[in-house]
């Protein structure tokens, strides 16, 4: 700093300097022309004395600048220096706190750290004091219980198998108290809904067809000289008479239904005409079987047009009018038609799926039943039946799946199958024969039966629910709702029924005392 200020004032004063030789060598050159030339006018000397007094007084005024400006600059260097110097002392003191904190937290970690590692022996060491502790135990256990290592896990695993299924038992029925609480109202009107739409009345018939007679005497006429008359009758209708059973009445039997409807008609013909004779049968015969050809188609599109189906093929409309002669357990197949395919169009619409399919799949279903001149199941019966009229294949899926002869594909197949249960089931639309239903109601208790435990099973409400007791110490309340599933399953997977079959399990512990 002090060399600075010095050069400055070096160069501050060089005009000075100037001005100093300026003059010494203005003397020198006077001096001379004095000596050469003494006579020079004394007012030139004047003038220049002046000019050395102005260049004194400036060179002066120079220095006192150069003093002031050397003075101001030394001052700004001291303010600038110390401003630099506190800056230094301030980022050591920083660095110093920082350093002291650095210090500070490198104690801490290495406290930490040892504080961490004395934890972890500690805790091996109480780990292996726990390790001897057990291994100790199981000495002593399997020293008391004179039981080796694999006969207490055989025990363990029992235990842990029956805990198991208890809590399979508990799962399963907290399952289905869930889902019917979720799905038992949502069903309700599904159903409610869908029956509501497809009510309709059922007059339950049989199988075999009545005529009844105003005098006994007809059944001679009837049967005509030497059986002629009941001969023809029965060749050109293909059913047989039974004069004999019921007085006042005649049975007409036969397995088809048309070809019964035909001989009714004609019989009761005959006997308002009153004209029994092999050619008036023969006549009034065919003529009866163009009347019943043109009944039954009339009822197969009037059947197709309650139900919204128009433009089939009019085969499959004439073997639907056959419907309205055949009967299943009692049931007619145009009713039974007819409730299913509204019950079905209800639940498509309320589940978003295909109506169309449903409803042509319901309005099929069961017509491999009128198909009387190929052998087979109704279902395959349907199925070809179908194929060969180039019906969509969605809608012979329906057809095919059900009675779930095979699984269900689609959700309109599984719709058809459960209005055909529906329908079907409900009480009252069909009528079962004694002996079958007797065996039905045995097979459901047997079900029941085949599973340990079981005391007693009983098939109540026309074998739609089955009760079933069991003994108390071989069956615990957990395990009651997982028997009560297997044997619902069994049932399912063994044994044909209409509509569900409700399994009811009870197990009840009873405690009696003697008094003395």
């Amino acid at each position: 700093m002090t060399d600075n200020v010095v050069f400055l004032l070096i160069v501050l004063m060089s005009p000075l300097s100037a001005v100093l030789v300026f003059y010494i060598l203005n003397n020198l050159k006077g001096k001379k022309v004095t000596e050469t030339a003494p006579t020079e006018d004394l007012s030139m000397a004047a003038s220049k004395e002046n000019v050395v007094i102005e260049a004194n007084a400036q060179a002066k005024e120079i220095v006192l600048e150069a003093k002031s400006q050397a003075l101001k600059i030394k001052e700004d260097a001291e303010v600038q220096a110390k401003r630099a110097q506190d800056q230094v002392n301030k980022l050591e003191k920083d660095i110093a706190i920082q350093r002291t904190q650095v210090e500070t937290r490198e104690k801490e970690l290495e406290n930490r750290a040892r504080t961490l590692k004395a934890a972890k022996d500690a805790i091996d060491k109480k780990q292996s004091d726990v390790d001897e502790l057990h291994r100790q135990q199981k000495e002593k256990l399997e020293q008391i219980s004179s039981l080796t290592r694999d006969e207490a896990r055989n025990l363990l695993l029992q235990k842990f198998d029956k805990e198991l299924v208890e809590e399979k038992g508990k799962k399963i029925r907290q399952a289905e108290e869930d889902i019917k609480k979720d799905s038992e109202r949502k069903a309700q009107e599904i159903l409610i809904d869908a029956m509501r739409f497809g009510a309709t009345d059922y007059i339950v018939e049989h199988t075999t067809s009545k005529v009844k007679l105003p005098d006994e005497e007809l059944k001679g006429r009837i049967i005509g000289k030497e059986g002629r008359n009941i001969q023809t009758f029965e060749e050109v209708t293909g059913v047989e008479l039974d004069l004999d059973s019921t007085p006042g009445e005649i049975i007409i039997s036969s397995f088809d239904p048309v070809r019964r409807e035909i001989a009714k008609v004609s019989l009761e013909r005959l006997i308002a005409d009153g004209r029994i004779q092999p050619a008036k049968i023969e006549e009034l015969v065919e003529k009866t079987k163009k009347e019943i050809d043109h009944i039954m188609f009339k009822e197969g599109d009037n059947l197709c047009h309650r139900v919204g189906v128009y433009n089939l093929h009019k085969d499959l409309v004439q073997m639907m009018g056959r419907f309205k002669y055949r009967f299943s357990y009692g049931q007619n197949l145009i009713e039974h038609t007819l409730e299913e395919t509204k019950i079905g169009i209800s639940i498509a619409h309320e589940l978003k799926a295909n109506v169309d399919v449903v409803k042509m799949g319901c309005l099929l279903h069961d017509i491999g039943k009128v198909v009387t001149d190929e052998e087979g199941t109704h279902v395959q019966l349907g199925v070809d039946l179908l194929k060969k009229y180039n019906i969509d294949q969605k809608v012979i899926d329906c057809v095919a799946e059900h009675h779930e002869d095979k699984p269900y594909s689609s959700v309109e197949s599984a719709i058809v199958g459960i209005a055909d249960h529906v329908s079907g089931a409900r009480p009252g639309a069909r009528s079962e024969d004694y002996e079958s239903y007797a065996k039905r109601m045995k097979d459901l208790e047997q079900a029941a039966y085949s599973f340990d435990g079981v005391d007693k099973a009983y098939a109540i409400s026309a074998g739609r629910e089955v009760r079933v007791f069991v003994l108390p110490h071989k069956v615990d309340d957990t395990s009651t709702a997982l028997l009560a599933r297997e044997i619902a399953r069994k049932i399912e997977l063994e044994q044909t029924y209409p509509g569900v079959v409700k399994v009811t399990v009870i197990r009840e512990t009873r405690v009696s005392e003697t008094a003395k």
